[in-house]
C-alpha cells in the first residue's frame, strides 16, 4: 500500500483555474518535489492533500483511507498530515517552551530529539516577539511535528529566509526525513533546492502535471522548454549546427532541436577543434564560470571552470559525441 494516493483531482476555483486530472503515487520516506511556475496550482494541490480545500473531483487516500475536506468535517485537516504554509503565525508574546509545550504530543525524550532536530534549543526561553524571521520558521516548523505527524507538506519553505538561514533549513529538512522518519512533499521554486533533495520531481503548469520523474531526468530530458527553463540555464540548438563540429554524430529526428546544458559542451582555444564561435560575455557564478558564445545566429552558453577567456576571444565548440535527447 503507498502511503500517499492521489487519484484524479480536479478543482476549478471562483478565478476560473481549474486543477486538472492530478495522479500519483508516494511511498514512504520518498521524498517528492513539486515545481512550476507561480498560479499553476502547487499551493492548491498541496492543501487539498491536507484536507484544508475541497477538490472537485478524484481522491486522496492516505494510508489507505480517504482524506475528507472541509465539506465533510467541522475541523479542517487530516490527522497525520501537517501543512507549513508560507505564512504561517506563531502566538504572541509567548516564551517559545510554552507555545510546543501547548501542542506536544511526544515523551520529554522525543521531544528533546525533535528540538535538537530543528536546531531550537537555545530559543525555548525566548518570546516569539524577540525572533528573527528564520527563527520563527523553525519553531513553527517545531510546532507542527510535535504532533508526531507522517507526512509533512511544505509549501515554499526557503521563500522568506537568507542565504544563512536557508542552508540551515535545508539541514533540518534533510534531519526530519533521515531522523525524524517523516515524509515530506515540498514546493519550491529553487531548482537547487530540489535537484538535490528530491527522489521525485512532478512539475505543474496550468493545472496540469505536465512531467514527473527523477531530478536526473527532469534535468537531463524536460520534456519542453518551459521544463527546461525551470531547472536552469539551457541551450537549444538546430541540428546542422552540432553537425559542424568535428566529429559528432547525432541521433535526433531531423525536424527536431537539440538540448543541451551548458557543461554538455566542451570548449578549446585551439582552432580545428570545433565549430569556430566568439566569445561574446563572461558570467561568474561563484564557483564556476559562464561563456556566451556566438556561433552564426545562435548564442550558446557553455560551462567553463575558470575565466581564462575574453570578450572577443575566437573559441571552439565541441558538442557530445552522441547526443540523443532533443525537444
Amino acid at each position: 500500500m503507498h502511503l500517499l494516493t492521489v487519484s484524479g483531482i480536479a478543482k476549478k476555483d471562483e478565478r476560473g483555474f481549474e486543477l486538472k486530472n492530478i495522479h500519483f503515487n508516494q511511498e514512504k520516506l520518498q521524498k517528492i518535489a513539486i515545481a512550476g511556475e507561480t498560479g499553476s496550482g502547487k499551493s492548491t494541490l498541496l492543501k487539498i492533500i491536507a484536507g484544508l480545500v475541497e477538490s472537485d473531483a478524484g481522491e486522496v487516500l492516505f494510508e489507505g483511507k480517504k482524506i475528507l475536506g472541509p465539506a465533510d468535517k467541522l475541523i479542517p485537516g487530516q490527522p497525520g498530515i501537517v501543512y507549513l504554509s508560507q505564512h504561517f503565525e506563531l502566538p504572541n508574546n509567548l516564551r517559545v517552551e510554552q507555545v510546543l509545550e501547548y501542542a506536544n504530543l511526544l515523551s520529554d525524550e522525543a521531544a528533546a530529539h525533535l528540538y535538537e532536530v530543528c536546531q531550537i534549543n537555545h530559543l525555548l526561553k525566548r518570546r516569539t516577539n524577540q525572533l528573527s524571521g528564520g527563527e520563527k520558521q523553525r519553531i513553527a516548523l517545531a510546532k507542527l511535528l510535535i504532533t508526531s505527524p507522517r507526512l509533512l507538506l511544505l509549501d515554499e519553505p526557503f521563500s522568506n529566509t537568507d542565504m544563512v538561514h536557508k542552508k540551515l533549513l535545508k539541514s533540518i529538512i534533510r534531519d526530519i526525513g533521515a531522523r525524524l522518519k517523516i515524509t515530506c512533499i515540498m514546493i519550491s521554486h529553487d531548482p537547487l533546492d530540489i535537484l538535490s533533495w528530491a527522489d521525485q520531481i512532478l512539475v505543474m503548469k496550468d493545472g496540469q502535471v505536465i512531467q514527473q520523474g527523477s531530478p536526473q531526468q527532469i534535468y537531463q530530458q524536460p520534456i519542453n522548454e518551459y521544463v527546461a527553463g525551470l531547472f536552469g540555464t539551457y541551450n537549444l540548438l538546430s541540428q546542422s549546427v552540432t553537425k559542424l563540429s568535428a566529429g559528432t554524430t547525432t541521433s535526433v529526428k531531423h525536424n527536431k532541436k537539440v538540448f543541451l546544458r551548458p557543461e554538455d559542451i566542451s570548449l578549446s582555444t585551439k582552432a580545428g577543434e570545433g565549430l569556430e564561435t566568439t566569445v561574446k560575455e563572461i558570467l561568474f557564478y561563484g564557483s564556476y564560470y559562464e561563456a556566451v558564445v556566438q556561433a552564426g545566429k545562435n548564442k550558446i552558453t557553455v560551462r567553463i571552470p575558470s575565466p581564462t577567456l575574453s570578450k572577443g576571444d575566437t573559441v571552439y565548440l565541441h558538442f557530445p559525441g552522441d547526443i540523443s535527447w532533443s525537444i
